[in-house]
């Protein structure tokens, strides 16, 4: 059966929306109007205005929903539905300009007015948008609004799927039963019911299903095909996981081979095309704003870093970046210069304690302390601007301002799957790092990299500068 709950929300959210837009154009008058002292160019009257904006306003949400602003893939998600507001309210005014070029009669009494509207409608937006969001999880603890899910499968995805669709109020989701065996359910094992057929779920369960998740094909096709069927004639939503679930990830196209086969062709990446000289384009400009407006800074750093002990201003390391290339990073010196350019166990053997090298290889290369790291490169370090120097590297085309982590080839190496990782330009910053960066392990920061390569989008990268900025200003994980 059919769940409207999201229908119902995105009905919502057009009708707020656009009460929002409203009431943001309608301030922008009366602040610019009645409430000012100076004179308006053009006195447009008030029901004139307004009567204009009803009409106009319409082909502004329609701007919203073609940026896809009532998808679920977008309003779930907190950032990208700021951004996407904040890039729709900018065409939305751009459009209520166009319109007014044209029209024979001046539709704003003075200039300020589509700036005012502009900037409180946003505002509006954003209150009202995270308003909706807290009405339906709060709605989500009384259990309206949820989607009733059935999982099938045996494998270790469903035990994740439980995982994440357990806690309703979070997830949306309610589960009213997998199919499989007790290995399936992971640690909820006694949280969730729990049945050995589909048949048999189907005949327990009284609530209506929305979703059924699927997540392995059975050796008997039979039974996969009931359970498509069953979702077909029921009007159910039906999503099956793939076990090799990195092999559907990434860019995907669906095509005709030799004009008659249906055939899916899986890129390694979705950093392909138009969106790498996209990427290439963007790195290029912000790097050079980047080296105009930290220039000073680096000059100032570096005759600190050349007067605390004499040594070289630089540190450069061999590291890995796209297809496999080696190159020299460059970063500021943070270490003692007895200790420069040495592997962490060479520098721990040559000052005596060769047993601390072990503590940092089981910290996830990190030891809090650390001996070899001079006053002035802790705080370098602390506050990451011992990477400023690599702003060369991304000028020079070796890395990118995002992207995977720039390793030394002795660590990648270790790593089965390296060569995901290495389809793209390794970045300053990624994903791993504004996602904890020391604080989470060796393994769930490559899991973070392999993510961002497979699904990238400028809009990624946007999210994921703009979380740098708000983790370096917090100094929170710096190394």
């Amino acid at each position: 059966m059919k769940n409207n709950a999201s229908l119902v929300y995105t009905i919502f959210l057009v009708f707020g929306d656009f009460l929002a837009l409203i009431a943001a154009f309608t301030a922008a008058f009366v602040l610019r109007g009645p409430l000012s002292d100076i004179p308006v160019a053009n006195p447009v009257p008030a029901a004139t205005y307004l009567n204009i904006f009803l009409v106009v306003l319409p082909f502004w949400i329609l701007i919203f929903a073609l940026i896809g602003l009532y998808s679920s893939n977008i309003y779930e998600k907190r950032f990208v539905e700021f951004s996407r507001l904040l890039m729709g309210s900018f065409i939305g005014l751009t459009f209520v300009i166009f319109i007014d070029f044209f029209f024979l009669e001046p539709l704003f009494p003075a200039k300020l007015v589509p700036i005012y509207g502009f900037a409180l409608g946003f505002l509006l937006l954003i209150i009202f948008r995270n308003l909706a969001r807290f009405i339906r999880t709060g709605l989500f603890a009384y259990k309206v609004g949820l989607n009733n899910v059935v999982i099938v499968g045996n494998t270790a995805m469903t035990a994740e799927l439980v995982d994440q669709l357990l806690n309703s109020r979070q997830s949306g989701y309610r589960i009213l039963g997998v199919v499989g065996t007790k290995f399936a359910l992971g640690e909820h094992r006694n949280d969730v019911a729990l049945y050995g057929q589909f048949q048999y779920a189907l005949e327990a369960i009284t609530e209506p299903v929305h979703t059924i998740i699927q997540t392995e094909l059975y050796a008997d096709e039979a039974r996969n095909r009931d359970i498509l069927e069953y979702a077909q004639t029921h009007h159910v939503a039906y999503r099956f996981v793939p076990g090799n679930t990195e092999l559907f990830v990434g860019n995907i196209d669906v095509e005709l081979f030799r004009g008659s086969l249906p055939v899916i062709a899986v890129h390694q990446t979705a950093l392909i095309g138009w969106g790498s000289v996209v990427k290439r384009l963007f790195d290029t400009f912000a790097g050079l704003l980047a080296l105009i407006i930290s220039a000073p800074l680096m000059l100032v750093i570096a005759i600190a870093v050349k007067l605390s002990d004499g040594g070289p201003v630089f540190l450069r390391q061999t590291r890995l970046t796209r297809y496999n290339h080696e190159f020299s990073v460059y970063k500021f010196r943070t270490m003692n210069n007895s200790y420069n350019g040495l592997l962490p166990e060479e520098a721990f053997a040559k000052m005596g304690k060769p047993e601390l090298a072990i503590e940092y290889r089981k910290n996830g290369d990190f030891l809090p302390n650390d001996p070899r790291i001079t006053s002035l490169g802790r705080f370098l370090r602390s506050s990451s601007l011992d990477e400023l120097p690599q702003i060369f590297n991304v000028l020079r085309g070796d890395i990118s301002l995002v992207g995977p982590r720039a390793l030394v080839p002795r660590d990648l190496s270790q790593y089965e799957k390296r060569h995901t990782i290495l389809s793209v330009k390794s970045g300053i910053t990624g994903l791993a790092q504004v996602s904890g960066r020391k604080n989470i392990s060796f393994d769930e920061r490559r899991k973070l990299d392999i993510y961002y390569v497979q699904n990238w989008s400028f809009w990624l990268d946007l999210t994921i500068l703009a979380k740098t900025v708000k983790a370096v200003l917090a100094q929170r994980g710096a190394q």
